[in-house]
């Protein structure tokens, strides 16, 4: 049953602008204010993978985060929160990540030591240069997200934070993967 519902959770998060979308065409905002708070609470309790657990701090910023916004949006009755929270959860990634900068080690230096405990010194500057180079996406993804918060139709702010984003976001992890196993290859 846990297993079931962590995997539900995870679909719902990764389809949360899509819902938001056609839940806004059937139900007032407040109403999906509590869905989101409910969503939020859920993901932070189930949440507990050695991935995440690497990520320290991330999951407490989107649950203070999260909830923030979703009381904010049942107040008001308003879609803006709703449509701010990608943006709250790229935003929270960017800090964890930026703070890892300042205090390593690396975030990405967390998750590679998760299969390699005995990273070596040329491995630690890798990451460290990787979590340099997810920082930055996270600054385009967050403008670009908070642009269609307050800029573009609810149609665009669906595709891009529900389609786009991802995309983009699966395309630099493959990219870095690819590119990684390539510089290997070459020692």
């Amino acid at each position: 049953m846990n297993v079931l519902l962590k995997i539900a959770i995870a679909v719902v998060v990764l389809l949360y602008p899509i819902a938001i979308y056609f839940g806004l065409q059937h139900f007032q905002p407040k109403f999906l204010a509590i869905t989101l708070a409910a969503l939020v609470i859920l993901r932070a309790l189930f949440t507990n993978s050695k991935l995440f657990s690497a990520i320290k701090g991330l999951w407490f910023v989107i649950l203070i985060a999260g909830l923030t916004i979703a009381t904010l949006s049942y107040i008001q009755n308003a879609t803006l929160g709703l449509k701010l929270y990608p943006v709250v959860i790229t935003a929270s990634f960017l800090i964890v990540f930026s703070y890892s900068l300042i205090k390593p080690p690396t975030v990405i230096e967390r998750l590679a030591r998760l299969q390699e405990p005995e990273l070596p010194a040329e491995g630690i500057i890798y990451t460290r240069n990787v979590t340099k180079v997810w920082c930055g996406f996270f600054i385009c993804n967050l403008l670009i997200s908070l642009y269609t918060v307050f800029y573009a139709s609810v149609e665009f702010w669906t595709l891009y934070n529900g389609f786009i984003s991802y995309l983009l976001m699966g395309s630099l992890f493959l990219g870095e993967m690819i590119y990684r196993k390539w510089m290997l290859s070459r020692k």
